[in-house]
């Protein structure tokens, strides 16, 4: 009418009218088309969810996700018989939706209902909808869902979660849903690694007139006492960190002359393997340099995983402590060394 395609104008164009008829899937296509629609399902999934959570009313229960998917999967299959295209929920269409007014399953009888009409009648003069008429819509939804009260939370808890949001949104923003999702994935994955191959590991002195035991370089006042060296590592020993951890032992031993090194075991809540066998080669290499080593504070599946191993040879019952406490006992009955706070 305005003829606004020859001003430069993109306009939605022709839309296929009618409601699809009902036919049986391709099956010879599924090779060829298995891998993209992995990534469908899990955009989809991951919208939907994510929908699902961001416009949960106060008082309404919790999405659960597994309920999603079923649905998710059940509308797929059905929609399989009719060429329709992949379904799934939209955290924009909800915007849209929200904007509106809407509060019941009323609202997608609604929506339903208008694209009937749309296919039957309606679809010539959508057709004539400029692109940019439809994004300012979705766009104006879709702006109520950033959330900047987020990030400045994000910001003050923990700096690095601040900085996968903002990548995360960025990739959504640059890329698509889909692969900013992948990109967020791939990132938080990559920090999680670096993490766990990484674990901190300290001295440990004891809060004086207490048993607490904590790191001596976030309180160096604690008490210690001469010859002891309790050390700490926190999460699961593997292939991956053990030497880590076994490096970052050996620099605080030389900082020091102990002839007992005792390794806290309350934060690690399983062992490899190949973890066991390097913590192995670790004691007797200390035994050579007249040090004993001993294991304290082990979790029950950690104590019946170190018995079974090399390491539990190596140690026995009496280099295998119940608590730090039972570990100060034994080394005072042996050593009878004196307090110091140096």
């Amino acid at each position: 009418f305005f003829n606004l395609s020859q001003l430069g104008i993109s306009l939605i164009g022709n839309i296929p009218t009618g409601l699809p008829s009902f036919s049986l899937p391709n099956l010879s296509l599924v090779g060829s088309l298995w891998l993209p629609a992995i990534g469908i399902a899990l955009m989809s999934f991951t919208e939907s969810t994510a929908a699902a959570r961001a416009f949960r009313r106060h008082g309404e229960p919790a999405a659960d996700a597994n309920q999603e998917l079923f649905a998710l999967g059940m509308a797929n299959i059905a929609g399989g018989f009719f060429q329709a295209y992949p379904a799934g929920g939209g955290t924009s269409q909800t915007a849209v939706n929200a904007k509106a007014g809407a509060k019941t399953q009323v609202a997608e009888m609604v929506t339903v209902g208008v694209a009937v009409l749309t296919l039957l009648f309606l679809a010539p003069l959508i057709s004539l909808m400029p692109e940019a008429t439809l994004g300012a819509l979705v766009l104006m939804a879709a702006v109520g869902l950033i959330n900047i009260g987020e990030f400045k939370d994000m910001a003050q808890f923990r700096r690095i979660e601040l900085i996968w949001a903002l990548l995360a949104t960025g990739g959504v923003i640059v890329l698509g849903i889909l692969e900013g999702i992948v990109v967020a994935v791939i990132i938080s994955l990559l920090t999680l690694l670096a993490k766990v191959d990484r674990p901190p590991v300290y001295a440990m002195g004891r809060k004086p007139g207490s048993n607490v035991h904590r790191p001596l370089d976030d309180h160096p006042d604690d008490e210690t006492i001469p010859g002891l060296l309790i050390a700490r590592t926190e999460g699961r020993l593997f292939f991956a960190n053990v030497s880590w951890v076994i490096d970052k032992l050996w620099l605080i031993i030389h900082q020091g002359s102990p002839q007992v090194v005792i390794l806290d075991c309350s934060a690690i809540p399983d062992f490899e393997y190949t973890a066991l066998k390097s913590l192995a080669e670790f004691e007797e290499q200390l035994q050579a340099a007249g040090i004993l080593f001993g294991l304290a504070a082990l979790n029950p599946e950690a104590l019946r995983v170190v018995r079974r191993s090399p390491m539990g040879e190596k140690l026995g019952n009496e280099r295998m402590y119940l608590n730090l406490e039972q570990v100060i006992e034994a080394y005072s009955r042996r050593f009878e060394p004196r307090m110091s706070n140096d």
